[in-house]
């Protein structure tokens, strides 16, 4: 198998552009390891908010094991489509034609994703994506302390079939585990990384060749190619794109690489060999990372209309026109007036999923680790009011178990 890693065209055009014009490749950002937020939906937090949040920490005993017991957790099937049967990456024709015009996204909890995308070519498995992949025990830098896990991943990571790409969010240890990275990057046929600005050399110290490991800016895209066999090319656009959060894995490295959400494009090119498939519709896959969406000065969600929301959202929208497949953060939500800025509430989960267009959307980050104080088992209801409260259709985006695989036909609008 090989792959190969270009600038897609509408960066190449966007880069030219700025050359010509002067203008710096990072374009919002003071220095290539200073980023921030730049937007009025954005709030710093100041040392009193620390102290006020200390209490609620402290005395959060954590989840009831019947509050664990109704998080449901499978064994992912990938969708019917597995190819450890065969290490050519091939599978039964007829799974395969069932799906072909499927996007197949596998939850494998808090904030990772295994996602497929359709394939064009007969007995083939589409583009391979894995988003945020945490199976550690702990989000932590050490294994003895921090969140522990209270539901455990629904499968082994040697079980996690071969991908062509790791995506990465941010850098806080619940969406950059490198326990996880170095199984993944070890694999016989290792797959390509991609993540913001500012984590080369957190790749390089994992041995990552640079030809391998791909860091971003906001509106930053790569096309990945796959050779799957003589005539016959898989191949996905892959974008990198703003959201309203922070980094920092110690204490002296907050906001010193960028964060964000990425959107995932199927290239589907013409037929080039006989026994083909037929293109199918554009298929296009947002994955929000970790973002907040406006910053409430309270300790509710309540907050005025009038409060700023941040604006990438509606943009990613116009940009993209819509997509087939949203993943958005739903949990680590509370209090309100702390992470507001920072995570999103299902209010303001809903408000994403309209602004991008989406068709269909799974929650995610939530069901994992107790990173903040609201009940382990809201995030969900929460999401079920505030869809119904904004018209969105029974369905359209609701929560999954742990390791199940939720399949979404390409231009039907599920």
């Amino acid at each position: 198998m090989t792959i190969s890693v270009t600038e897609t065209p509408a960066q190449a055009s966007a880069r030219a552009e700025r050359e010509k014009l002067g203008q710096p490749a990072h374009w919002v950002h003071a220095k290539p390891t200073e980023f921030k937020n730049p937007w009025p939906s954005f709030r710093n937090h100041t040392a009193g908010d620390f102290f006020e949040i200390l209490p609620a920490t402290i005395t959060n005993s954590g989840p009831s094991k019947d509050a664990i017991a109704q998080i449901p957790i499978q064994k992912p099937t990938w969708g019917g489509i597995a190819d450890s049967l065969a290490e050519n990456g091939k599978a039964d024709p007829k799974v395969v034609a069932a799906n072909a015009h499927k996007i197949k996204a596998t939850w494998l909890g808090h904030a990772c994703f295994l996602v497929e995308l359709p394939s064009t070519v007969a007995g083939v498995r589409g583009a391979r994506i894995l988003f945020d992949p945490v199976f550690s025990d702990r989000c932590s830098p050490s294994q003895w302390v921090g969140p522990k896990r209270f539901t455990p991943p629904p499968c082994a990571l040697e079980d996690v079939p071969e991908i062509d790409a790791i995506v990465i969010s941010h850098n806080h240890y619940d969406h950059m585990d490198t326990t996880s990275l170095r199984a993944l990057l070890a694999r016989r046929t290792p797959p390509h990384v991609f993540a913001p600005l500012g984590n080369a050399a957190y790749f390089k110290s994992l041995g990552v060749p640079n030809e391998r490991a791909h860091c971003l800016d906001w509106w930053d895209g790569r096309r990945v190619e796959r050779v799957v066999a003589e005539g016959h090319t898989l191949a996905f656009d892959i974008t990198f794109t703003p959201g309203q959060h922070f980094t920092g894995r110690g204490v002296l490295d907050r906001f010193k690489s960028l964060w964000g959400g990425w959107v995932v494009e199927a290239v589907h090119a013409a037929p080039s060999a006989p026994d083909a498939a037929p293109p199918p519709p554009p298929t296009q896959v947002y994955f929000a990372g970790d973002t907040g969406y406006r910053a409430v000065p309270s300790s509710t969600d309540d907050g005025p209309d009038t409060l700023p929301v941040c604006p990438a959202f509606k943009e990613i929208g116009e940009r993209w026109r819509g997509f087939d497949f949203a993943m958005i953060p739903i949990g680590a939500y509370a209090p309100r007036k702390f992470m507001s800025p920072i995570h999103c509430a299902p209010r303001d989960s809903v408000a994403i999923f309209k602004d991008i267009g989406a068709r269909r959307a799974v929650g995610m980050h939530w069901g994992a680790w107790v990173l903040t104080t609201e009940d382990i088992l809201e995030p969900p209801k929460l999401l079920a009011a505030e869809c119904a409260k904004a018209g969105i259709k029974e369905g359209a985006f609701e929560v999954c178990a742990i390791g199940e695989t939720v399949s979404v036909e390409v231009g039907k609008g599920e």
